[in-house]
């Protein structure tokens, strides 16, 4: 067992190895590639062939999901009739690590006759799809990390983590921000951390108002009424209170006998509708609550956000 570890340690730190070869030699065409990306009207298509192929999917997912069109093409495929799926205003990105597949041939072959840019990542410079890219991403000179020195390791790592690269370099172009982020991921648990509490929350209509001098009796019938367990205290259309079942106890020797603001407690814990449902789920576990109320700009109520709302979100 020692010895499949160590084979296992001695992998990560070739690679590892690598990427820091990497990081400190990037390629000279990464940031006009960067900015030709920008510019470009249409879709970056990604191919590749065999491990390559398996990467450019990854790079092209990257991509599409943090800004920037992309799709995979196949390069057999594209032989057979999907090259029409390439077109002017496009830009392709092609990845072989000899540079001489030739199932690229015909990619290759038609950005050249239709102007279309193109760029590749390769391991070898003199490549001939190195030769005919308009922008060059040479990996830099590493040995593979299998037995042999043969299996794509090394180079594959190197190719996923210049994709990221690029596509966070992009994102940060672009100023793409969670918000963002969440249109693309919708789905799961992490579109539900990205949603917002304007997304989630109950509109004001739901809400249970009361007025500063409502009597306690008519308080509860408006708690009871509602079913969050609150109430809302405004004075002159502003939230200043409110009024939990915590306050109730505390004032249950005489609780009859009060108004509404009398029982609240004052400046509630609120929040803006575009606050993520994660930071809610944040602030009402810090204080120990179980309801929030959302408020715009100006103060003005605008809904109330429960915690059972993040659960049939499944934020939590």
């Amino acid at each position: 067992m020692s010895e499949t570890i160590d084979h296992a340690r001695r992998v990560l730190t070739i690679e590892a190895e690598a990427l820091q070869l990497l990081a400190n030699h990037l390629p000279d065409d990464f940031s006009s590639l960067t900015k030709a990306i920008l510019a470009c009207s249409g879709r970056v298509i990604v191919s590749g062939v065999g491990k390559s192929g398996h990467i450019g999917r990854k790079i092209s997912a990257t991509l599409a999901s943090t800004g920037t069109p992309s799709y995979f093409v196949h390069a057999t495929e594209a032989s057979h009739g999907d090259l029409g799926m390439i077109i002017e205003g496009d830009l392709c990105l092609l990845i072989s690590n000899s540079g001489e597949t030739v199932e690229l041939r015909d990619i290759v072959a038609h950005t050249r006759r239709f102007s279309i840019p193109m760029a590749a990542i390769s391991s070898k410079a003199g490549s001939t799809l190195m030769k005919a890219a308009d922008f060059a991403l040479c990996l830099p000179d590493a040995p593979e990390a299998c037995a042999i020195g043969m299996a794509p390791t090394t180079s594959t790592t190197m190719m996923i983590a210049l994709g990221d690269a690029l596509a966070v370099a992009l994102m940060k172009k672009r100023n793409f921000k969670a918000e963002n982020f969440s249109v693309f991921h919708p789905g799961g648990k992490l579109g539900a951390q990205m949603a917002s509490v304007g997304d989630l929350m109950h509109g004001r209509d739901k809400m249970p108002f009361v007025a500063s001098d409502t009597s306690m009796q008519d308080t509860l019938l408006e708690m009871t009424s509602k079913g969050f367990g609150v109430a809302v205290v405004l004075d002159n259309g502003l939230v200043s209170g409110v009024i939990s079942d915590g306050d109730l106890r505390r004032h249950m020797h005489h609780l009859m006998e009060k108004t509404a603001s009398e029982i609240a407690s004052p400046d509630p814990i609120t929040v803006k509708p575009d606050v993520f449902a994660a930071d809610a789920l944040r602030i009402m576990n810090n204080h120990k609550i179980g309801v929030l109320v959302v408020v715009d700009v100006d103060g003005m109520p605008q809904g109330i956000f429960h915690i059972q709302d993040l659960l049939r979100a499944g934020v939590v």
